[in-house]
């Protein structure tokens, strides 16, 4: 059997963002019966936060949707675009910053920006909905909701793989 495909998602402070996206994938990945096949982790380009739950505001929106925002924050690091098959970035800010660990630049192929994945919004990147309300965090999952079928769609055509 094939390794598992794995992702890495990629925010800020590892707080709002890239959680959500690690616990919206990880549902869909679940809900489509291919947890053996896709993993996923989330870390922030900044560390302040490390160890952290993820913000409560968000974990309030995406406990309301059924996601389980569980993971503690931590900060990317050089071994991550080494043991990830694609990075998922949230903004060019952070783009900029995962890719100034990739020193001999044989890893940026597989570091994107999220919303290159989205097909129902226009966004080109994922908006930081920490200093917002509430409406900010919604519109945050609506785009991780979308990105992430597109995701599962270039991940299965990568991988072959069916619905289990």
């Amino acid at each position: 059997m094939d390794s598992p495909f794995r992702l890495l998602f990629v925010c800020l402070g590892n707080i709002c963002r890239s959680p959500a996206a690690e616990a919206v994938m990880r549902a869909l990945v679940e809900a489509e019966g291919l947890a053996g096949s896709i993993t996923m982790r989330s870390a922030g380009t900044a560390g302040w936060h490390s160890g952290k739950l993820p913000d409560q505001r968000m974990r309030n929106a995406g406990q309301k949707r059924g996601y389980n925002l569980s993971s503690r924050a931590r900060q990317v690091n050089e071994n991550d675009l080494l043991d990830h098959d694609l990075v998922l970035v949230m903004d060019r800010q952070n783009h900029r910053d995962v890719l100034s660990y990739d020193s001999k630049s044989q890893f940026s192929e597989k570091i994107r920006l999220f919303c290159e994945f989205c097909t129902g919004h226009k966004e080109e990147e994922v908006p930081d909905p920490y200093y917002g309300g509430e409406q900010g965090f919604e519109h945050v999952l609506d785009l991780l909701e979308d990105g992430c079928r597109g995701v599962l769609r270039h991940i299965r055509e990568q991988r072959g793989l069916t619905q289990a």
